[in-house]
């Protein structure tokens, strides 16, 4: 039978697949006979009556197994026919064996550099794929191509699918107990109800919502997938060896990216990704009973207070890292919309603007801590640490070539500058308090020892009792004449995981966890910042917020999600600790089923469930699983962390002044990392 080879142009904002049945002539020479082709197909912008969102759509229901609508007007273009402009609509059509297997097929871009300094090409006057992709519109998107094989069908969830490409060698380690023991019944309760949360896009899972709560009358956004509540669960299915439901997360949210994002009639950058999406079912026109499932994304534009979620494309970043590490799939990386989407959030990330610091600059509520809470400006939590380590990731997985130099300089200059920018202001311990108490002020100078006119009356009365002789953290915030001393638990867990601190700064910061273990931990892990924002300041600094009230929720609560890999665990396993790990972990395996699965705990010891919170909280669920498989097979961690990269510390912008000022201090931050 002879029939030609089809690649879907991505011309349009949506992206979805559509099935073909072409046995003859694949376009990378593989074997006819074995052969069928999958379609990347993007529709045009879905202008629904029924909302005012931008839609996601999907189609090829005949494979999917649901019964999705297709839009007349998608364009799917034939390879080997020069008449780019015909428009056709291609189905399905039934295999020998009744199933099909998605396949990657890729050109090979692999760079043998992965674990050195890597890049893509500048956007700075290049006529590149990056410039085409930005400049040519919106609606396009590059090409993706597919090969599909006939095999048995999978299992109907989609969970247990295993791409023949991918190497599951590590996480299929995890389902191997070295020891065969007793799933104890939480866990099997915790694995039932995150299997329950997950949400699936035509058929194939794309994550799971950030609470499945059957109680809750108003879910708000509580019913959406959230990037960076998708992280933990993401980690726990990619530990279970099931990582296909992480690959299309990846996937769909980077479709997500470059759409047209406006709130008042302005659009921010291209390299925004989206807080959450919602997977909505609405009516096709002329009804017989026909839908369409499509994603709907929330770029901030819903959100409390209208802020653009700045974490969200660091999250991203960070799990395509742990994704290629745990599965062995780097060409899920190498991939041409993959690097771009990468390259697009760093370009957003690394924008020149009028800041002389290296930190990242933020408003308030543009992470995990979404309401006011004084965060804004070079907040720790979570900008600086995440911003560090989405950098570090970016290293790895840039592919090399001639035209990336300029990206992969701003990269490493950027990571060198806040390395030490963060341990040399931002660590405190009684040595550095105690230093900032004899502080003199109003220095006008180059060689100022105050160089951020910091007053000494700052130093809260608190902070005077509380710091331990032993230990020491990195404060919440740095700015002119100001310095938050609150302690945020996620931004120095950051550190310690992605080595932004010294390795005596990173034992100091778990020191200071056990010296203060009633008040970080006490009855339920862990505090989101210590100490809460009461009477006066609380009235000030949140504008009387009636949900962080003192020690509730982002101010003081206590969060069981803190435990999880990427956090607590990960760092204590890191730094040879992982007995405080495990403290934690039965504390909170004590409460968290009988509560169930609150979200957050209220009061200075975490003793009553949050106010507000809901329950079934899914990285609350997540968090617990992985944090366990964790501390059963400890050697995942290092697949996770990042140690001290000792040629950020020779790399230093000051180096290639002239103009005679005094250089910076390095050798200070230098002196104080061991040499093994």
């Amino acid at each position: 039978m002879n029939s030609s080879s089809y690649i879907g142009i991505t011309t349009m904002k949506p992206y979805c697949r559509v099935l073909t049945s072409c046995r003859n002539s694949s376009i990378f020479k593989f074997p006819s006979s074995k052969s069928n082709h999958f379609i990347a197909d993007n529709s045009s912008k879905f202008q629904s009556k029924l909302t005012q969102s931008r839609r996601f759509h999907c189609c090829s229901a005949q494979i999917l197994g649901k019964k999705c609508g297709i839009n007349s007007n998608r364009r799917a273009f034939r390879f080997s026919d020069p008449n780019w402009g015909q428009i056709r609509v291609y189905r399905s059509c039934s295999g020998a064996h009744g199933g099909r297997r998605g396949v990657l097929v890729i050109s090979n871009v692999a760079s043998d550099f992965r674990k050195h300094s890597t890049s893509v090409e500048s956007h700075v006057n290049e006529k590149g794929f990056e410039s085409i992709y930005i400049n040519g519109g919106l609606n396009v998107k590059p090409l993706v191509i597919e090969r599909i094989e006939r095999g048995h069908v999978e299992e109907e969830s989609g969970l247990e699918f295993k791409d023949p490409d991918v190497n599951f060698d590590h996480s299929e380690g995890l389902n191997k107990e070295k020891v065969e023991r007793e799933v104890p019944e939480i866990e099997k309760e915790a694995w039932r109800l995150l299997r329950s949360a997950v949400v699936d896009y035509c058929g194939n899972p794309v994550g799971t919502v950030a609470a499945n709560d059957p109680g809750d009358k108003q879910p708000l956004n509580y019913d959406q997938v959230f990037i960076r509540d998708f992280v933990p669960s993401a980690l726990a299915f990619l530990l279970k060896g099931e990582g296909e439901i992480v690959k299309n997360f990846l996937l769909h949210t980077l479709q997500l990216q470059s759409w047209e994002k406006t709130v008042d009639c302005y659009s921010p950058g291209q390299g925004l990704m989206p807080a959450s999406f919602k997977v909505r079912t609405v009516p096709l026109d002329g009804g017989n009973g026909a839908f369409e499932e499509v994603l709907d994304p929330d770029f901030g534009e819903s959100a409390i207070g209208r802020v653009a979620p700045v974490d969200s494309g660091l999250w991203w970043i960070i799990l395509l890292r742990a994704y290629g590490k745990i599965t062995g799939d780097y060409a899920l990386q190498e991939r041409v919309d993959v690097q771009t989407g990468i390259r697009l959030i760093l370009n957003l990330c690394l924008t020149d603007g009028f800041d002389m610091f290296p930190s990242l600059l933020v408003t308030d509520g543009s992470c995990m801590i979404d309401r006011r809470m004084g965060i804004h400006g070079h907040p720790l939590e979570i900008q600086q640490a995440l911003f560090y380590s989405a950098l570090r990731c970016s290293r790895e997985m840039l592919t090399v070539n001639d035209g990336t130099k300029n990206l992969v300089r701003a990269i490493n200059n950027r990571l060198s500058a806040l390395s030490f920018h963060i341990r040399e202001y931002y660590w405190v311990d009684m040595k550095k308090i105690n230093e900032i108490y004899r502080y003199k002020t109003e220095e006008y100078s180059t060689d100022a020892i105050n160089k951020f006119n910091i007053y000494p009356d700052q130093i809260p009365t608190w902070l005077v009792d509380w710091i331990p002789d032993q230990g020491g953290y990195l404060i919440g915030n740095l700015q002119p004449a100001h310095m938050d001393f609150r302690f945020f638990t996620l931004g120095n867990l950051w550190s310690i995981i992605s080595s932004l601190g010294t390795a005596k700064q990173n034992e100091g910061i778990l020191n200071l966890i056990e010296a203060k273990w009633d008040d970080l931990v006490a009855h339920m892990p862990l505090k989101i910042c210590y100490p809460a924002l009461e009477n006066e300041e609380w009235r000030i600094i949140t504008g009387s917020d009636p949900k962080n009230t003192p020690w509730s929720y982002h101010n003081g609560g206590s969060w069981p999600a803190l435990l999880w890999q990427f956090q607590f665990t990960l760092a204590c396993i890191k730094m040879g600790r992982p007995e405080l790990a495990r403290k934690a972990v039965a504390l909170a395996e004590e409460r968290l089923s009988v509560d169930h699965w609150p979200e957050y705990y209220d009061t200075r010891n975490g003793r009553f469930i949050g106010k507000q919170s809901r329950l079934y909280q899914t990285w609350t669920i997540a968090g617990f699983l992985t944090s366990k498989m964790l501390l059963e097979n400890p050697e995942m961690a290092s697949l996770l962390a990042w140690e001290e990269d000792y040629e950020l510390l020779e790399i230093c912008v000051c180096a290639l002044s002239k103009t005679g000022r005094k250089k910076c201090s390095r050798s200070a931050a230098r002196s104080q990392i061991p040499v093994q």
